[in-house]
């Protein structure tokens, strides 16, 4: 890891997931859905019932239960389960599937095995050497990828940080400007970079008057720190079961490949070893156990050895929350003749907390456009807004929010920097829909192959 401080000399594009807006559930201190609070918008009824999930996995009660989100396609099941490892906590772990990805591994169990290890964190608590402060300016400096010319990332990353008595201004190699990109780490939070390690922290939001009179909190807030940037400090990190097994694997790398596992197997007794070191650290008070979240989407594709791993798996000591996504109604349990709702046996759905979700008015399909927009830094005009929310309404939210990156270059190319109205309707017309793609195949099927 390379961090370097130099001379005082801004912050770059960057590309943004489809979700790094997402703060929480955005719930208020009695557990009720805000309209708009957190990045997300509308399915209140969704978001207050995950919120009496959270309590529960506070107070410890959701073993043996998992969370199904059913819903159309289009509706924030993924946000929502994003959302609610957000309300568990910033560092706590989640990880998504697919029930394709599980299905088209040859070992099933080893990937969900990996999956479950994967989010299972444990907070631990140390003394290091670290560049602690509240960002004040971030400069990426992007390449393109050296596989793909296509995708731009980052080479170093310039980072001014500040103290009430301190500020430095930072260059650091592209590992840690990888972790500044997928922490979404922006002016004003409060951040500590690993000085041996290279390991970012995201600690926190500065206070800042704006936020406080609009009383939305995005993530938690704290006060700007004192003293000099470069100091030693307690550090706060998480470790996730699987950090752990991978680390003591490869310690015991030339045994296993003596007995004929390869060199990134993981055994059974490593995993016990871990399981017994942790609940050590657990007893003595060295560490916290972290459950985060384990999110399957397509759930309907999973067959019935993949449901009877997960019905264990929620019974274990060390288990994540399990929340299952779907968008089908009847269908078949893979493998069987047997119909099921989601299909999925009825002794599994008997394990799980259900949540639907709505379709999105159209006023609630504008705000989202609107967040979207501000998160990808495309400036929309009013007529644009609602032209992107009359798409949305009438052939999916999805549709909509990707023609803003083409309206933009179009507005581009036309000397302006805000997207208008005509600038949708024009690449409206140069790409399709799902529903328009399949009644152009329906009608031209006899001359596709």
């Amino acid at each position: 890891m390379v961090i370097e401080e130099i001379p005082k000399t801004s912050k770059g594009e960057v590309r943004v997931g489809f979700h790094t807006h997402i703060r929480g559930l955005g719930l208020d201190e009695k557990g009720r859905a805000k309209k708009v609070a957190d990045g997300l918008v509308g399915q209140e009824e969704a978001r207050e019932a995950l919120g009496l999930v959270v309590e529960m996995v506070r107070e410890g009660r959701m073993a043996g239960r998992g969370v199904l989100i059913v819903g159309p396609p289009g509706t924030g099941k993924t946000a929502l389960a994003i959302a609610l490892a957000k309300e568990l906590g910033e560092d706590t772990p989640f990880v998504a599937l697919g029930g394709s990805e599980i299905m088209g591994s040859p070992r099933k169990s080893e990937v969900l095995m990996q999956a479950m290890r994967r989010a299972i964190g444990i907070r631990i608590k140390e003394k290091r050497k670290v560049y602690e402060g509240v960002v004040k300016n971030l400069k990426f400096k992007m390449v393109r990828h050296p596989y793909n010319p296509y995708v731009k990332v980052p080479r170093e990353a310039i980072i001014t940080l500040e103290t009430e008595d301190d500020e430095k201004e930072l260059r650091a190699d592209e590992e840690i400007a990888y972790q500044l990109l997928q922490l979404g780490i922006r002016r004003g939070d409060v951040i500590a970079i690993d000085a041996d390690t290279g390991r970012v922290y995201k600690i926190g939001r500065a206070k800042s008057k704006e936020e406080e009179s609009s009383g939305i909190k995005l993530i938690k807030e704290t006060e700007l720190p004192k003293g000099p940037v470069f100091k030693e400090t307690e550090v706060v990190h998480t470790l996730t079961l699987h950090d752990l097994d991978t680390y003591y694997a490869a310690q015991q790398a030339p045994l296993s490949l003596l007995a004929g596992f390869g060199p990134e197997s993981v055994s059974d007794e490593v995993r016990k070893q871990v399981d017994k070191l942790v609940s050590e650290w657990l007893k003595e008070g060295k560490g916290e156990l972290v459950p985060g979240v384990l999110f399957i989407d397509d759930a309907h594709m999973l067959d019935l050895e993949v449901f009877s791993f997960l019905s264990r798996a929620m019974e274990k000591e060390f288990a994540p929350i399990i929340v299952l996504a779907t968008n089908r109604g009847m269908a078949k349990i893979r493998g069987t003749d047997e119909v099921a709702p989601h299909g999925m046996p009825l002794d599994m759905l008997d394990r799980l907390l259900i949540v639907r979700t709505r379709p999105y008015t159209r006023d609630e399909i504008e705000e989202i456009v609107r967040i979207r927009a501000e998160e990808e830094g495309v400036k929309l005009s009013e007529d644009a807004v609602k032209k992107l929310g009359e798409i949305g309404e009438q052939r999916s939210l999805r549709y909509a929010i990707h023609l803003m990156q083409p309206a933009r270059i179009v507005a581009h190319r036309k000397g302006r920097e805000e997207v208008k109205a005509e600038d949708v309707e024009e690449v409206e017309k140069k790409f399709v829909d799902v529903k328009d793609s399949v009644r152009y195949v329906e009608e031209l099927k006899d001359k596709f192959l």
